[in-house]
């Protein structure tokens, strides 16, 4: 287990940890949490080794394999698969060994290098990488492409499932979900919950940590303070815990006031010398509670649309896509017909590369449409919050200059004061205060240029809005923030986000964008959620089938069948019977196995659930944690390889059947 005893960490003259104590049990799914600067990345570099406690005792075991993913955009010509087949550190270990083996001619240690090849999975290893790759929501094309073709938000997906693909004890994931859109994400989270090690997280994604996180651990001003469940949960607990801090808080301040009120009066009497000492020391050796200091909240809103037109656009029989540079176009989405009406909370949904972001794009009017016609209402006023911030921000400007600009820009049209002293004291209520107003953009973190694109745009008063993952970078606190300012705004809304709490706590309706074409979803995030699992099972099933027929030797070309002498009816329904039979019989015990497969799994699914739950009870014998992690392990490594039999059996059983 990871124990902290009285650990301090600095950076700089900052106290990160202030003499924290804490323990995180084998087989626990921890998120991290805290506001921005709290120390969470801080706290990740003591866990990986690349910090060192400036006090106290900090213990991880030195056998345990630790796995994260590293922050460097990489550089490569290596295909994605090769790139993330070299995450697995075991196997190339042994493959390094199978080749100084076979280099001195030495045939045990080539015996026992084929073996341990065996043992690390040589034979998947493959089909595992192209697994990952696949479910982050690349295509199969592009799984021999080299790295460097990707762009950077797509490297770093591959950087993802490179640190997924190495075995590990300790998996240590900062903000996972930063660069992923939504089918991603949900795969992601289903890979995760299988995932049987132990697992740290810092996410400011609520629901991805309520659905892997059995353990949460604040840090808040230099302390460490852990509860037992899931992000929720720990709201709750977090909640209930200061309602009777400041309850015991209000009682101790009564106590301590009454006597004081003795010693006041009763001090300089003689008779009651004694007892007035005696209440002076007992107010000296009382424990003092401190008093709960709520932090301050960052709250903002959307200021009232001078106008609503009703609809606020119209596409006709559009045709969306872009040009190249030599003026070629690549046409995305056809035959797109939709009206946005005032008021309407719609979010839009679609897996990765199906032209979500080409959607917003030309209703924002970045992009002209191919064919067709976008019809805006009169008054139409678009804020459009770009998956890219420095798609509308400057690196080298400051906040004040790209308020600045705006106003010229907006010139009469700009309904706000717009002299040097309103625009500063505007920054500030996004928290740009001092010399923040006059930093560049392109020295500051990704949620600060969040909060700089999203004053640009309620300075603007829109009616519509337009955004496009405006939670990337985004904490908890601001994320709620702006669902508040969405649920309170008065004109229309149009969403692309991976944050399923945003896109529940918002909208209304759903549009899919997929296979060229733009229409409504008629289901909820969940059904959604459930129809990107199946489409991921699908592209995963293709990747593997094209590799066994890859592997597999060509079949010699057989003979053509000699023509089949003409049967009476009653011979045809005496074959048809006997051949019916044959299938049955034959496919019987395959039947048989899947219904075994499916109880043996079921009981599996009860069994990790009852350990994991017991890891989660304070104070559990050390005996008993290892045993748990053990039984947990195996487990897990049972379930997978009965899933993997299920799905070999069910397509011999279809095979069978269409062999019938």
């Amino acid at each position: 287990m990871i124990t902290l005893k009285n650990v301090t960490l600095r950076r700089g003259t900052k106290v990160v940890l202030d003499s924290v104590s804490t323990t995180i049990n084998p087989g626990e799914s921890v998120g991290l949490v805290g506001r921005n600067g709290a120390g969470k990345s801080s706290l990740f570099a003591l866990l990986s080794g690349k910090l060192h406690e400036d006090g106290g005792d900090f213990h991880i075991p030195a056998s345990w394999r630790m796995a994260e993913v590293a922050q460097n955009m990489p550089e490569t010509d290596q295909s994605a698969t090769d790139f993330v087949l070299e995450g697995d550190t075991r196997l190339a270990e042994v493959q390094q060994q199978l080749a100084q083996a076979e280099a001195s001619d030495d045939g045990m240690a080539i015996a026992h290098a084929y073996s341990d090849l065996h043992d690390a999975g040589a034979h998947d290893a493959v089909a595992r990488a192209q697994a990952l790759i696949l479910g982050l929501g690349f295509r199969v094309s592009e799984l021999d492409q080299p790295v460097n073709s990707f762009s950077g938000g797509w490297r770093m997906r591959l950087q993802l499932a490179r640190a997924l693909m190495c075995p590990s004890d300790l998996l240590l994931l900062d903000e996972p979900t930063n660069h992923l859109d939504l089918d991603a994400l949900v795969w992601l989270e289903a890979w995760l919950k299988r995932y049987a090690g132990t697992m740290i997280v810092i996410s400011h994604d609520r629901e991805f940590l309520d659905a892997i996180t059995n353990v949460t651990l604040q840090i808040q001003q230099g302390e460490l303070n852990r509860y037992g469940g899931n992000y929720s949960k720990f709201e709750e607990l977090r909640a209930q815990q200061l309602e009777l801090q400041q309850a015991s808080f209000a009682k101790q301040q009564e106590k301590m006031a009454h006597l004081q009120k003795f010693i006041d009066r009763f001090k300089a009497k003689a008779s009651k010398a004694k007892q007035a000492q005696s209440r002076v020391k007992q107010l000296e050796r009382m424990e003092k509670i401190g008093p709960v200091l709520a932090e301050a909240e960052f709250t903002f809103e959307f200021k009232e649309p001078a106008s609503l037109p009703n609809p606020m656009l119209a596409i006709s029989d559009a045709a969306f896509g872009y040009v190249d540079d030599e003026g070629s176009p690549t046409t995305i989405l056809t035959g797109v017909n939709r009206s946005v009406l005032a008021g309407q909370r719609i979010g839009i949904l679609g897996a990765n590369g199906q032209g979500k972001s080409t959607l917003v794009k030309t209703i924002a009017r970045t992009m002209k449409p191919l064919a067709g016609s976008i019809t805006e209402g009169k008054g139409l006023s678009i804020g459009y919050f770009a998956q890219q911030e420095l798609d509308v921000l400057r690196p080298a400007d400051n906040p004040l200059e790209h308020m600045v600009r705006l106003a010229k820009e907006l010139g009469p049209d700009a309904r706000q004061p717009s002299r040097e002293q309103d625009l500063r004291s505007y920054l500030g209520s996004f928290n740009f205060t001092g010399d923040m107003v006059k930093q560049a953009v392109g020295t500051m973190s990704g949620g600060e240029k969040a909060r700089l694109v999203l004053a640009m745009i309620v300075w603007q008063r829109p009616n519509l809005l337009l955004l496009d993952e405006p939670t990337n970078h985004l904490d908890l606190a601001t994320r709620e923030a702006l669902a508040m300012a969405l649920n309170d705004f008065d004109g229309t809304v149009m969403l692309v986000s991976h944050d399923r709490a945003l896109l529940r706590s918002v909208c209304e309706d759903f549009w899919m964008v997929g296979r060229g074409v733009v229409g409504p979803f008629d289901g909820d995030l969940d059904d959604y959620q459930r129809y990107l699992l199946e489409e991921s099972r699908r592209l995963r099933e293709e990747a593997r089938l094209a590799e066994q027929a890859q592997a597999a030797p060509e079949a010699p070309t057989a003979a053509a069948p000699a023509p089949t002498p003409p049967r009476d009816g009653r011979d045809q329904r005496k074959q048809d019977a006997q051949a019916r039979q044959q299938l049955a019989e034959k496919t019987r015990p395959l039947k048989k196995e899947l219904e075994q497969i499916d109880k043996r799994l079921a009981a599996l699914a009860a069994e990790r659930a009852a350990l994991e739950q017991k890891l989660t009870q304070e104070a559990l014998p050390p005996v008993e944690i290892a045993e748990c992690g053990r039984r947990l392990k195996a487990a897990n490594d049972e379930t997978e390889a009965l899933e993997e039999r299920w799905l070999e059996v069910s397509t011999a059983l279809e095979a069978a059947a269409a062999a019938g």
